[in-house]
Protein backbone atom coordinates (compact mmCIF):
# COMPACT_ATOMS: atom_id res chain seq x y z
CA UNK A 1 0.00 0.00 0.00
CA UNK A 2 1.59 3.46 -1.26
CA UNK A 3 0.58 7.08 0.28
CA UNK A 4 -2.07 8.81 -1.77
CA UNK A 5 -1.04 11.32 -3.86
CA UNK A 6 -4.00 14.06 -3.65
CA UNK A 7 -5.65 14.91 -6.98
CA UNK A 8 -8.29 18.25 -6.89
CA UNK A 9 -10.26 17.66 -10.45
CA UNK A 10 -12.39 21.06 -11.51
CA UNK A 11 -14.82 20.32 -14.29
CA UNK A 12 -18.18 20.81 -15.12
CA UNK A 13 -19.33 17.71 -16.72
CA UNK A 14 -20.10 15.15 -14.68
CA UNK A 15 -20.13 12.40 -16.81
CA UNK A 16 -16.44 13.11 -17.64
CA UNK A 17 -15.36 13.99 -13.81
CA UNK A 18 -16.72 10.41 -12.93
CA UNK A 19 -14.77 8.91 -15.27
CA UNK A 20 -11.62 10.68 -14.48
CA UNK A 21 -12.40 10.26 -10.64
CA UNK A 22 -12.75 6.25 -10.70
CA UNK A 23 -9.73 5.76 -13.11
CA UNK A 24 -7.58 8.04 -11.33
CA UNK A 25 -9.32 6.41 -7.54
CA UNK A 26 -8.12 2.89 -9.22
CA UNK A 27 -4.74 3.38 -9.66
CA UNK A 28 -4.03 4.96 -5.66
CA UNK A 29 -4.85 8.55 -5.99
CA UNK A 30 -7.39 10.35 -3.79
CA UNK A 31 -9.44 12.38 -6.09
CA UNK A 32 -11.79 15.04 -5.14
CA UNK A 33 -14.12 17.23 -7.90
CA UNK A 34 -15.80 20.46 -7.44
CA UNK A 35 -17.55 21.58 -10.63
CA UNK A 36 -16.19 25.72 -10.49
CA UNK A 37 -13.47 28.12 -10.53
CA UNK A 38 -14.67 29.61 -7.44
CA UNK A 39 -15.17 26.21 -5.30
CA UNK A 40 -11.65 24.77 -6.93
CA UNK A 41 -10.16 27.67 -5.74
CA UNK A 42 -11.53 27.12 -1.86
CA UNK A 43 -10.39 23.18 -2.65
CA UNK A 44 -6.88 24.03 -3.27
CA UNK A 45 -6.68 26.46 -0.31
CA UNK A 46 -7.94 23.89 2.42
CA UNK A 47 -7.30 20.63 0.75
CA UNK A 48 -3.57 21.31 -0.40
CA UNK A 49 -3.53 19.01 -3.29
CA UNK A 50 -0.34 17.67 -5.42
CA UNK A 51 -1.97 18.13 -8.70
CA UNK A 52 -4.54 20.16 -10.03
CA UNK A 53 -6.92 19.01 -12.87
CA UNK A 54 -8.34 21.97 -14.27
CA UNK A 55 -10.88 22.44 -16.97
CA UNK A 56 -10.33 25.57 -19.51
CA UNK A 57 -14.26 26.27 -19.94
CA UNK A 58 -15.64 26.82 -16.47
CA UNK A 59 -19.15 27.62 -15.81
CA UNK A 60 -17.91 30.68 -13.52
CA UNK A 61 -14.52 31.26 -15.40
CA UNK A 62 -12.76 30.30 -17.93
CA UNK A 63 -9.21 30.44 -20.43
CA UNK A 64 -5.70 30.75 -20.08
CA UNK A 65 -6.51 32.94 -16.94
CA UNK A 66 -7.50 29.95 -14.88
CA UNK A 67 -3.85 29.05 -14.78
CA UNK A 68 -2.40 32.29 -12.75
CA UNK A 69 -5.38 32.23 -10.95
CA UNK A 70 -4.80 29.08 -9.01
CA UNK A 71 -1.12 29.11 -9.52
CA UNK A 72 -1.29 32.28 -7.20
CA UNK A 73 -3.18 29.96 -4.56
CA UNK A 74 -0.71 26.99 -4.79
CA UNK A 75 2.04 25.26 -5.61
CA UNK A 76 0.09 22.18 -6.72
CA UNK A 77 1.22 20.73 -10.76
CA UNK A 78 -1.47 22.33 -12.69
CA UNK A 79 -2.55 20.12 -15.83
CA UNK A 80 -5.31 22.20 -18.16
CA UNK A 81 -8.24 20.41 -19.70
CA UNK A 82 -9.28 21.40 -22.67
CA UNK A 83 -11.47 20.87 -26.14
CA UNK A 84 -9.17 24.22 -27.08
CA UNK A 85 -6.04 22.42 -28.85
CA UNK A 86 -4.22 25.35 -31.34
CA UNK A 87 -0.91 25.97 -30.10
CA UNK A 88 -1.39 29.08 -29.46
CA UNK A 89 -3.65 28.45 -26.76
CA UNK A 90 -1.60 25.84 -24.97
CA UNK A 91 1.47 28.54 -25.12
CA UNK A 92 -0.89 30.58 -23.33
CA UNK A 93 -1.71 28.30 -20.79
CA UNK A 94 2.02 27.19 -20.19
CA UNK A 95 2.82 31.18 -19.72
CA UNK A 96 0.48 31.25 -17.19
CA UNK A 97 1.23 28.98 -14.76
CA UNK A 98 0.53 25.79 -16.41
CA UNK A 99 2.29 22.00 -16.27
CA UNK A 100 1.05 20.05 -18.99
CA UNK A 101 -1.96 20.56 -21.18
CA UNK A 102 -4.47 18.10 -22.42
CA UNK A 103 -7.01 18.37 -25.48
CA UNK A 104 -10.48 16.97 -25.17
CA UNK A 105 -11.58 13.79 -26.03
CA UNK A 106 -8.70 12.01 -24.55
CA UNK A 107 -7.60 8.54 -23.75
CA UNK A 108 -7.24 8.19 -19.63
CA UNK A 109 -4.44 6.23 -20.06
CA UNK A 110 -2.89 9.13 -21.32
CA UNK A 111 -4.13 11.95 -18.80
CA UNK A 112 -2.70 9.59 -16.13
CA UNK A 113 0.39 9.10 -17.84
CA UNK A 114 0.94 12.85 -17.62
CA UNK A 115 -0.51 13.27 -13.93
CA UNK A 116 2.48 10.71 -13.52
CA UNK A 117 4.77 12.60 -15.36
CA UNK A 118 3.82 16.16 -13.82
CA UNK A 119 4.31 14.54 -10.10
CA UNK A 120 8.19 13.41 -11.34
CA UNK A 121 8.86 16.72 -12.22
CA UNK A 122 7.00 18.86 -9.85
CA UNK A 123 8.76 16.80 -6.90
CA UNK A 124 12.12 17.84 -8.30
CA UNK A 125 11.24 21.96 -8.48
CA UNK A 126 12.73 24.31 -6.05
CA UNK A 127 8.95 25.24 -5.23
CA UNK A 128 7.81 21.86 -4.18
CA UNK A 129 6.66 22.08 -0.70
CA UNK A 130 3.77 20.39 1.35
CA UNK A 131 2.12 22.52 3.72
CA UNK A 132 -0.46 22.19 6.49
CA UNK A 133 -1.63 24.30 9.45
CA UNK A 134 1.98 26.53 10.18
CA UNK A 135 4.38 23.62 9.20
CA UNK A 136 6.07 23.77 5.59
CA UNK A 137 7.88 21.22 4.48
CA UNK A 138 10.25 21.82 1.24
CA UNK A 139 10.93 18.31 -0.79
CA UNK A 140 13.59 19.81 -2.88
CA UNK A 141 15.46 21.45 -0.07
CA UNK A 142 14.90 18.83 2.60
CA UNK A 143 13.87 21.00 5.25
CA UNK A 144 10.84 22.16 7.13
CA UNK A 145 9.94 25.16 9.17
CA UNK A 146 6.83 25.13 11.79
CA UNK A 147 6.07 29.14 11.55
CA UNK A 148 8.79 31.05 11.36
CA UNK A 149 11.23 28.44 13.05
CA UNK A 150 13.55 25.30 11.37
CA UNK A 151 12.50 22.22 12.66
CA UNK A 152 15.97 20.42 13.11
CA UNK A 153 15.01 16.72 12.04
CA UNK A 154 17.28 13.47 11.07
CA UNK A 155 16.79 12.23 7.13
CA UNK A 156 14.09 9.43 8.96
CA UNK A 157 12.50 12.34 10.72
CA UNK A 158 12.21 13.90 7.54
CA UNK A 159 10.76 10.90 5.25
CA UNK A 160 7.81 10.45 8.27
CA UNK A 161 6.83 13.57 8.65
CA UNK A 162 6.79 14.31 4.54
CA UNK A 163 4.49 11.11 4.37
CA UNK A 164 2.12 12.31 7.29
CA UNK A 165 1.57 15.66 5.42
CA UNK A 166 0.98 14.42 2.02
CA UNK A 167 -1.86 12.83 3.46
CA UNK A 168 -2.82 15.45 5.79
CA UNK A 169 -6.36 14.60 7.57
CA UNK A 170 -5.91 11.03 6.61
CA UNK A 171 -4.96 7.94 8.53
CA UNK A 172 -1.79 6.91 7.60
CA UNK A 173 -0.88 3.00 8.38
CA UNK A 174 2.03 1.65 10.20
CA UNK A 175 2.33 -0.50 6.64
CA UNK A 176 2.14 2.95 4.57
CA UNK A 177 4.74 4.95 6.65
CA UNK A 178 7.07 1.69 5.96
CA UNK A 179 6.68 2.26 2.50
CA UNK A 180 7.11 5.71 1.97
CA UNK A 181 10.11 5.59 4.60
CA UNK A 182 12.08 2.59 4.30
CA UNK A 183 10.51 1.45 0.65
CA UNK A 184 9.45 -2.00 2.00
CA UNK A 185 5.90 -2.85 2.96
CA UNK A 186 7.03 -3.79 6.54
CA UNK A 187 9.30 -1.34 8.34
CA UNK A 188 11.01 -1.28 11.64
CA UNK A 189 9.58 -2.86 15.30
CA UNK A 190 6.40 -0.61 16.06
CA UNK A 191 8.23 1.02 18.91
CA UNK A 192 10.49 2.54 16.95
CA UNK A 193 8.40 4.02 15.01
CA UNK A 194 7.47 5.83 17.97
CA UNK A 195 10.49 6.49 18.75
CA UNK A 196 10.75 8.65 15.63
CA UNK A 197 7.28 9.87 16.06
CA UNK A 198 8.13 11.13 19.60
CA UNK A 199 10.89 13.09 18.85
CA UNK A 200 9.28 14.66 15.78
CA UNK A 201 6.29 15.83 18.20
CA UNK A 202 8.59 17.27 20.65
CA UNK A 203 10.32 19.14 17.72
CA UNK A 204 6.95 20.25 16.27
CA UNK A 205 5.58 21.19 19.96
CA UNK A 206 8.38 22.98 21.19
CA UNK A 207 7.93 26.61 22.19
CA UNK A 208 4.35 25.57 23.51
CA UNK A 209 3.16 24.68 19.40
CA UNK A 210 -0.42 22.38 19.53
CA UNK A 211 -0.01 19.05 18.77
CA UNK A 212 -0.24 17.93 15.12
CA UNK A 213 0.54 14.14 14.79
CA UNK A 214 -1.87 12.05 16.60
CA UNK A 215 -2.02 8.19 17.25
CA UNK A 216 -4.69 6.38 15.61
CA UNK A 217 -4.32 3.49 18.36
CA UNK A 218 -3.54 0.48 16.56
CA UNK A 219 -3.36 1.64 13.15
CA UNK A 220 -1.20 4.40 12.38
CA UNK A 221 -1.16 8.22 12.51
CA UNK A 222 -2.84 11.19 11.10
CA UNK A 223 -1.02 14.84 10.97
CA UNK A 224 -4.28 17.40 11.60
CA UNK A 225 -4.44 20.48 13.47
CA UNK A 226 -7.60 19.17 14.89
Amino acid sequence: MTIKWKIALVEDDRRLARAVATGLGEEGYTVRAVESAGRGLDLVRQWNPDVVLLDLMLPDNEGPELFEAFRAETDAALVGISARSSVSDRIAGLKMGADDYVTKPFALEELMARVEAVIRRHRGKGGSKLTSADVVVDLSEGRARRGERLLTLTGIEFRVLAALMRSSGQLVTYAQLAEAVWAVTTGPESNSLEVHISRIRQKLEQDGGSRLIHTVRGLGYRFSPE
